[in-house]
């Protein structure tokens, strides 16, 4: 018997797996596969054991006969299809001596790709196992151009995201220059931040999406004049009252996107500055109301305020900070939070600050 047409490598290096239960029939399909030119064949007589090697051999092709003992072809279709099948396209041409028309359609309705009546002709054979193998081909260069197409997408997703973040970074060391020329205020409180959701019990996703957000809870400094963002002493009552106005200008700034890293930073743009007894602002939101990334925003933001220079004030000792956190636990901030944080705090080796610090500058450098 000569080859039927010209077998490429690929083809003639697939794996075929034979599936009978009379050892005749075996024999005589393994010698038509080698006279078409197919080398890596195997064949097997027991069913019962017919899906341990195909998780081993990982056929190309299975040759199948339909009316076996223990196992019948119909249920290793049935096996199959709930689970080889489902993830990968494994082509199965039946073999049987059934003349039964009812017999051909339940096996194609099983999953079997082609059928065949016994006894068999080797050169029908040799042209649906060359089919049946090129359909597999590619079936499988598909998937892989499927994959490197996904891969692409996932590659430019990703560069979109890191472009986003990028920009906000930005929009939020500009807002914070005017009075931090070191621009590091506002990381500082996005990794902070995220420690704190952590703490809370925050899922990781929503831990990222808060330290991204975060660094923008004072863009609203933007529309506020340098003679009150920069005054050097205590502020007047009307000068409060305009200073207090950056919640609502960040809000509106950030206000009307899809994405939810911006809605989730506009929600702390606009509330970062409320407490929980309900005596902050914009609003007077209290308790609950306040949204839990803007409560976890208030703490850091304070505290890092409190514990770094600014225009109108010089650095305070952590420990003189905490005190003020711990002593607006209950009325200004969320007292769980507090405690929390009070902990973590208390968790951190003695170098954390000075790493947060030093990975901040290397994230802040332009």
């Amino acid at each position: 018997m000569t080859p039927i047409g010209d077998l490429n490598d690929e083809i003639q290096s697939s794996r075929i797996l034979i599936l009978d239960d009379e050892p005749a029939n075996v024999r005589l399909l393994e010698r038509m596969l080698e006279r078409l030119g197919y080398m890596n064949y195997r064949g097997m007589t027991d069913s019962r054991e017919a899906l341990e090697l195909i998780d081993v051999f990982e056929p190309d092709l299975l040759l199948l006969d339909l009316h076996m003992p223990h196992v019948d072809g119909f249920q290793i279709l049935e096996q199959l299809r709930q689970g080889k099948l489902t993830a990968d396209f494994l082509p199965v041409l039946v073999m049987t001596a059934d003349v039964n028309p009812d017999t051909k359609v339940r096996a194609l309705a099983s999953g079997a790709n082609d059928f065949l009546t016994k006894p068999v002709e080797p050169a029908e054979v040799g042209l649906r196992v060359r089919n049946l193998l090129s359909t597999r081909l590619m079936n499988l260069e598909l998937q892989d151009q499927t994959e490197l197409l996904e891969q692409k997408v996932r590659a430019r997703t990703w560069e979109l995201e890191e472009a986003q973040i990028e920009i906000m970074e930005r929009l939020a060391r500009a807002a914070e220059f005017r009075d931090d020329n070191t621009g590091e205020h506002t990381f500082r409180v996005g990794h902070n931040a995220a420690e704190l959701a952590a703490a809370a019990g925050a899922p990781p996703p929503e831990v990222e999406l808060i330290r991204t957000a975060a660094p923008l809870h004072d863009v609203g400094k933007i529309g506020i004049p340098d003679s009150i963002l920069l005054k050097p002493g205590a502020l007047t009552d009307q000068e409060f009252e305009l200073m207090k106005g950056h919640t609502e200008i960040g809000a509106r700034i950030l206000s009307g996107s899809n994405f939810r890293v911006l809605q989730l930073a506009e929600h702390i743009a606009m509330w970062h500055h409320e407490a929980w007894d309900g005596s902050g602002y914009p609003h007077g939101l209290k308790g609950d109301k306040i949204p839990l990334a803007a409560r976890i925003v208030s703490i850091v933001d304070v505290f890092d305020a409190l514990t770094h220079d600014r225009p109108y004030k010089s650095a305070w000792p952590a420990e003189k900070a905490m005190g003020v956190i711990m002593e607006g636990a209950g009325s200004k901030f969320d007292e769980r939070l507090v405690e929390l944080y009070v902990q973590m705090r208390k968790e951190r080796p003695a170098d954390a600050d000075e790493k947060v610090r030093r990975a901040v500058r290397r994230r802040a450098a332009p």
